[in-house]
């Protein structure tokens, strides 16, 4: 493999956007000079067609290395391509033979012995060509978007992707504080370790396998505190349960809306909290068996200094206290040890997730109301100063209270989440006959279930942690309903795909051309 193709993907993406950018303006040179009348005397003539050659020349040297460039790329892609097609035809006929194991009912032990062996030994070919698989589609990930994606199409379609998002209203008020919120996002931060490093805490949709993995700390930490989030948080919490199920954890259009990540070397020039990120099995662990156990603990302890309950609250918060452990329980069944390689799939692992956060909201938010209820004025004032200390809070609120007066974008049309992803999957599988009205009923059921995050969206942050728990409630439920809306009918749309149809909806980010 060429040292080309071994860089990293942000790498190679910055620099064909530069060469393209390189390209446009030197058409634009040599057009102006084109169109120029000719200079008065020879010698200002010749001076005048010297410069017209001179950037001829360096447009056509970029071109041609452009087009080597692509030429490389789509070689290894289309092998790729073809190699994942393959594969993902061998998966499905292990997958029904698994399951046809699986269904039959042998009498006699040494049947039973005879199909367990054969039912082990399918799942372990199984297993393999999806570990196989993974890593192909890894390698599509990182040569990065098609050729014919860079360059003015491209800018034209990230821009298009960054109108019509819930986030985009936050692009008018990008600040300092956005850097470091992007700092935060990439490194896929849990909210007490943005803190620590003095960021606002951000929306990480993906931890290794794990959708939403903070999502025991985000709920109850905002809840208390949410001012030490970015003002954009759940902006960009719905533009990626919308995204992720068309576009995978890494799509190209999942735009970080509020800067420019090019902007901030200290980021990498990558925007996302990367699926693939390195995270260690025992942090896994912690957040899937033990929630309510370091980075993502309670303040209970700073609860109790501060309000100095009496004797009758100190009860009321040993129920809270046994409210947040016992959802912090629920969250163990909802976590995945493998990626889900499907938009199915993958609505599957966030719907699952959102459902438990739910769950774990239901179970909190009555104990919460019982002990904030018994408080005193004194004492919720002193509840609601609460926080860590990331900054003058005072330099916080106007930035927030900015943003939430531009709340009526939450119901303007958000075209890049309903029509571009579907137009882009029109463009990829090419659907015909059945495929294709199950492909609008796939539409219709994607703007109803943005229309249905569009009614949770809030005019303005409540100013108490009982407010914002119930406010919690609303979001997840919206975006339990916007889940249960879609499946169906993704379900349906991906039943009536081939397997060189359902290869390339699963690589769409890859596979699809402007």
């Amino acid at each position: 493999m060429s040292e080309r193709q071994e860089r990293p993907r942000e790498t190679l993406s910055r620099q064909s956007t530069e060469r393209q950018g390189r390209i446009d303006r030197l058409q634009q040179r040599v057009q102006q000079l084109q169109s120029q009348k000719p200079a008065e005397g020879a010698r200002a003539q010749r001076e005048q067609q010297r410069l017209l050659q001179s950037q001829s020349r360096l447009l056509e040297r970029e071109q041609r290395v452009q087009q080597r460039e692509q030429h490389v790329d789509q070689r290894q892609r289309e092998m790729l391509t073809r190699q994942t097609t393959e594969r993902q035809t061998r998966i499905d006929r292990l997958q029904q033979r698994v399951q046809q194991l699986q269904s039959q009912k042998p009498e006699g032990r040494r049947a039973q012995r005879t199909e367990e062996r054969a039912l082990q030994t399918q799942n372990r070919l199984l297993q393999r060509e999806q570990s196989m698989q993974q890593r192909d589609q890894a390698r599509l990930q990182r040569l990065g978007p098609e050729p014919t994606t860079v360059g003015r199409a491209a800018t034209a379609a990230a821009q298009a992707a960054e109108r019509g998002r819930f986030a985009e209203r936050f692009r008018e008020h990008a600040t300092p504080q956005s850097q470091a919120a992007l700092i935060t996002r990439q490194s896929g931060w849990a909210p007490r370790q943005a803190w620590r490093h003095r960021h606002p805490a951000v929306f990480v949709a993906w931890l290794g396998p794990v959708f939403w993995p903070y999502a025991y700390s985000d709920i109850f930490d905002y809840t208390f505190w949410s001012y030490a989030y970015d003002p954009g948080y759940w902006a960009y919490a719905y533009d990626d349960f919308v995204d992720t199920v068309f576009w995978g954890g890494d799509g190209g259009y999942s735009a970080y809306a509020s800067i420019n990540p090019y902007d901030y070397p200290q980021a990498g020039g990558s925007y996302r909290a990367r699926r693939g990120a390195s995270v260690s099995q025992q942090t896994l662990r912690q957040l899937c068996d033990a929630p309510d156990k370091g980075v993502t603990a309670w303040p209970i302890a700073s609860i109790a200094q501060a309000v100095r309950p009496t004797p009758e609250q100190r009860t009321l918060l040993d129920d809270l206290k046994a409210a947040a452990a016992k959802a912090a329980a629920v969250f163990k069944d909802s976590c995945n040890d493998s990626y889900a390689l499907t938009p199915p799939g993958r609505l599957r692992a966030m719907t699952a997730r959102v459902s438990v956060t739910l769950e774990a909201v239901k179970i909190v938010r009555p104990a919460l109301e019982r002990f904030y209820g018994s408080l005193n004025d004194e004492q919720q004032a002193r509840f609601n100063a609460l926080g860590p200390n990331i900054g003058e809070r005072p330099q916080q609120q106007p930035q927030q209270q900015e943003a939430n007066a531009r709340s009526e974008s939450c119901g303007d049309p958000k075209s890049s989440l309903t029509q571009l992803p579907i137009e882009r999957i029109e463009a990829v599988v090419h659907p015909a006959g059945k495929q294709k009205e199950a492909l609008e009923r796939l539409g219709d059921a994607t703007k109803q279930a943005v229309q249905a995050l569009q009614a949770a969206c809030p005019d303005d942050v409540p100013l108490t942690p009982v407010g914002r728990l119930e406010a919690m409630q609303k979001r997840l439920e919206a975006m339990l309903e916007a889940a249960n809306r879609v499946q169906p009918a993704l379900d349906e749309f991906y039943a009536t795909l081939s397997s060189e149809q359902k290869a390339r909806f699963n690589t769409l980010p890859q596979t699809a051309s402007q």
